[in-house]
């Protein structure tokens, strides 16, 4: 059809030309030396002498340059010349090439094809077997089914097996990609993951001390009074030095080949008092009420960070009044909660990133629990639900 580009035939493979010629040029010279299959003499042989066998030689040397480009094609057209070629006196270079191209047609054909060949010459081999056997009642019949096996299913099951092994180790290919695929997926996961719990752990420890930091630092300013700013220089050092020290031990945990620091000990919700005390001193009005019992670590460690991220967000954006934290325990579950007054301001006592909040809805997330954080009516909630199942996680 016009319009249509016209289909190129494959281009053969370096080596399939090398093993054409080669198999020309042996058949050539045993046609010279006129070596042969058969004798002319031969009942099957209709055209007598050595150089008729040249024409099947010649077209079998073509199938070999499609052996891997076509192989169904070439195996058809090698099936009609080689039964042409029992109309001559034979030539073995066109026998081993037929092999060569039904192994080829096994080994790089599609599955199928391979497949359907095999049972094909498998029948032939046993039909070459039987059937001269049962007419002429001779042993010597039985080499017919030999040679059909040599030439037709001995080349087919070599294929077969090669490309069985050929395919597995294939397999075993794509298979060691995609594991070392899903071990970069999960080294990286890994490393983003490690990442985030560095970050969470960097803000709430230091985030809290620089909060104090600044409030009081502005409030040593702007109160022209020794008495408050004595306080307020207190304060400050206070934090200082304790953000300093945790500071300190971070970097020497996150340090590798570094053991002349301890992780520090993972805060409980026993020390939540403190925390509450700390926040007073920074001029909050606190109240504290838990009714929690035993909690699983993991949920323990998550509570009281999620409880310090509050105070500290209340210290740095409440309005003057008080602020209540609440922990109970209901069912399955630990249910926090930290009221702080909303409302309008001139600005946040310190500057903050809404990291805290973020770290606050992970710390829940990690749990399978549940994090919100908005303002209901006058009142800043943070509200948590941390399953106690989840000490696995």
């Amino acid at each position: 059809m016009e319009g249509m580009p016209a289909r190129r035939l494959p281009r053969p493979h370096r080596f399939d030309v090398c093993v054409a010629v080669g198999g020309l040029l042996g058949g050539l010279l045993l046609a010279a030396i006129g070596l042969s299959t058969r004798r002319s003499d031969d009942p099957i042989t209709l055209f007598d002498g050595p150089w008729p066998v040249l024409l099947p030689l010649t077209v079998m040397a073509g199938c070999e340059l499609l052996r891997r480009a076509a192989p169904r094609t070439a195996l058809t057209v090698a099936g009609v010349t080689v039964t042409a070629d029992l109309a001559t006196q034979g030539s073995l270079a066109t026998v081993l090439m037929f092999t060569d191209v039904m192994y080829a047609a096994v080994l790089y054909g599609p599955l199928t094809s391979a497949r359907r060949i095999q049972w094909i010459t498998g029948l032939l081999t046993v039909a070459g077997t039987l059937v001269p056997f049962a007419v002429w009642r001779v042993p010597g019949a039985l080499l017919i089914g030999v040679v059909v096996g040599a030439v037709a299913y001995g080349p087919a099951a070599t294929g077969w097996i090669v490309r069985d092994h050929r395919d597995a180790a294939e397999a075993a290919r794509l298979r060691a990609e995609q594991t070392a695929l899903l071990a970069e997926t999960d080294r990286a996961q890994a490393v983003t993951a490690e990442r985030a719990r560095m970050a969470r752990e960097l803000h709430d420890m230091v985030a809290n001390h620089l909060s104090a930091i600044a409030i009081h630092s502005t409030a040593a300013l702007s109160i022209d009074d020794p008495d408050t700013s004595r306080r307020a220089l207190t304060v400050i050092r206070e934090n200082s030095v304790e953000g300093l020290v945790e500071m300190r031990r971070m970097i020497g945990i996150l340090r590798d080949g570094s053991g002349e620091r301890e992780p520090a000990a993972a805060p409980t919700l026993d020390g939540l008092e403190a925390l509450v005390e700390g926040a007073r001193a920074g001029g909050l009005d606190v109240s504290l009420d838990a009714c929690h019992g035993r909690v699983p670590t993991p949920v323990e460690f998550a509570a009281y960070r999620i409880v310090q991220e509050a105070l500290t967000n209340a210290l740095k954006h409440a309005c003057p009044g008080r602020v209540t934290v609440g922990l109970v325990r209901r069912g399955g579950a630990l249910d926090l909660r930290v009221c702080s007054p909303y409302g309008h301001r001139d600005g946040p006592r310190a500057p903050g990133s809404g990291a805290g909040l973020v770290g606050m809805r992970e710390r829940a997330a990690l749990l399978g629990g549940t994090f919100a954080a908005g303002p209901e009516g006058s009142r800043w909630t943070v509200h948590a639900v941390l399953p106690l199942e989840g000490e696995s996680a």
